[in-house]
C-alpha cells in the first residue's frame, strides 16, 4: 500500500492508518481522498479486524483542502470528488471491521465526518470538532447529515450544522458526538485500545455491524447522493463566493441569504 498522503502499519489482525498531510492540517485533497478509498478496499478484503485511524501532527483532519475546492468550480471537476467522497465513506461505513477514530486534534468539515463514520470515535482532551461548512455558505457532505443524525438526533444534528461552532472534546462527549475522551499521547492510547480490543470477541462484535450496516447502508447512500446535489447548487450561491472571499480575507463573512 504505498501512499504519500497516508500511512499504513499493520499488526497481525490489527493495523492503524495515519493521514499524513501534516503542513495542510491533514486537510483531504482529491489525492488524499483517492488513497483513503482505495487503501480502505485493500483493508477490507484483508484479514484486518480491528482499524485504528488517526492524524500525524497537529490535526486529525482539518476537512477538505480549499484549494481543491477551488480548483474543481466546474461541474465536470466537482463530480469526480465527490464520487471519491462517495467512495471513500462507504468503503469505512462498510469496512467488516472494527474501526475506531482517534482524534488527536482538530477534526472539522469532512474530517469530522470521516471520523464519525467509525464504529468508535474517541478525542483526545485538547482537540476540538466543527461542522463548519456553514461558515462558507455550504452543507456538510461525505455523509455528514447521516452521521450527526445518528448521533445526536434531527433537531441537535441541525443546530450543530446551522451553528459551525466548534466544540471541545468535552463538550463533544456531553453532546453524545463522539464516544470517549483520552489525555496524553495519542500513540499510547492507541496500543492501549489495540490490547484491550483484541482480547473482546471480535466476530461477534463484527457480526452485530454487519446487521447495521446493512440496514443503515441505503439511507447513507441516499444521503451522499443528496448531499453532492445540494452541495453542487450552494457552490453556486452569493453566499458560498462570499464565505470563500472572507476566509481568503480572514474576515468575517456578510452573508446576504442568496
Amino acid at each position: 500500500m504505498g501512499n504519500q498522503t497516508v500511512e499504513f502499519v499493520k499488526d497481525g489482525k490489527a493495523a492503524a492508518l495515519y493521514f499524513n498531510r501534516v503542513d495542510s492540517l491533514n486537510a483531504m485533497d482529491i489525492q488524499m481522498i483517492k488513497e483513503l478509498s482505495e487503501m480502505l478496499e485493500e483493508i477490507a478484503a484483508s484479514d484486518i479486524k480491528l482499524l485504528f485511524i488517526t492524524g500525524r501532527g497537529r490535526a486529525f483532519s482539518a476537512g477538505g483542502d480549499l484549494k481543491t475546492m477551488l480548483s474543481s468550480t466546474s461541474d465536470e471537476g466537482y463530480q469526480p470528488v465527490m464520487d471519491n467522497i462517495k467512495k471513500m465513506v462507504l468503503a469505512l461505513y462498510t469496512m467488516p471491521a472494527v474501526t475506531v477514530s482517534l482524534l488527536n486534534g482538530a477534526a472539522a468539515g469532512l474530517g469530522l465526518s470521516f471520523a464519525l463514520a467509525c464504529d468508535y470515535v474517541m478525542a483526545e482532551k485538547q482537540a476540538k470538532t466543527a461542522m463548519n461548512f456553514i461558515n462558507i455558505g455550504l452543507i456538510p457532505d461525505g455523509g455528514g447529515h447521516f452521521f450527526l443524525k445518528n448521533r445526536l438526533g434531527e433537531h441537535a444534528a441541525k443546530q450543530m450544522i446551522w451553528e459551525g461552532k466548534a466544540m471541545t472534546a468535552d463538550e463533544a462527549l456531553q453532546a453524545g458526538l463522539i464516544d470517549a475522551v483520552y489525555e496524553g499521547d495519542t500513540e499510547e492510547q492507541l496500543e492501549l485500545l489495540k490490547r484491550k480490543m483484541e482480547a473482546r470477541p471480535l466476530k461477534a462484535m463484527i457480526a452485530t455491524k454487519a446487521i447495521f450496516r446493512k440496514q443503515g447502508l441505503p439511507l447513507l447512500i441516499d444521503t451522499l447522493n443528496q448531499e453532492a446535489e445540494k452541495q453542487l447548487e450552494m457552490r453556486g450561491t452569493d453566499d458560498h463566493r462570499e464565505g470563500v472571499q472572507a476566509f481568503l480575507e480572514k474576515r468575517l463573512p456578510q452573508f446576504s441569504g442568496n
